[in-house]
């Protein structure tokens, strides 16, 4: 069973409250479902060829199927009620390779 992974990019936020607020509940969510903050960054970040620099979240997960059902999960769903409008994102649920 290859694991999972979220990858998520902040084009931009418009309310680091809310952000803030969402960053908890996620991480609640997260740690309750197996997941694993492998990254969460604004800085340390080198971009190349079409890359943007913008914050960036990488979770593990230990199957592609939970990350799917942490996403849909109620307290996650909870989560992105919090962050509502105020930040924009490119959010991608992927499966790892073989191993």
């Amino acid at each position: 069973m290859n694991k999972g992974y979220w990858v998520v990019a902040y084009r931009s936020i418009s309310d680091e409250s809310a952000l803030k607020t969402y960053g908890e509940l996620a991480g609640a969510a997260i740690a309750a479902n197996g997941g694993t903050l492998l990254v969460r960054t604004t800085g340390g970040l080198e971009v190349h060829e079409a890359g943007l620099k913008q914050r960036t979240v990488v979770v593990e997960f230990p199957s592609f199927e939970q990350a799917q059902r942490t996403y849909a999960s109620e307290a996650y769903q909870v989560a992105l009620r919090a962050l509502g409008t105020s930040a924009e994102r490119d959010f991608r649920i992927v499966e790892g390779v073989d191993q």
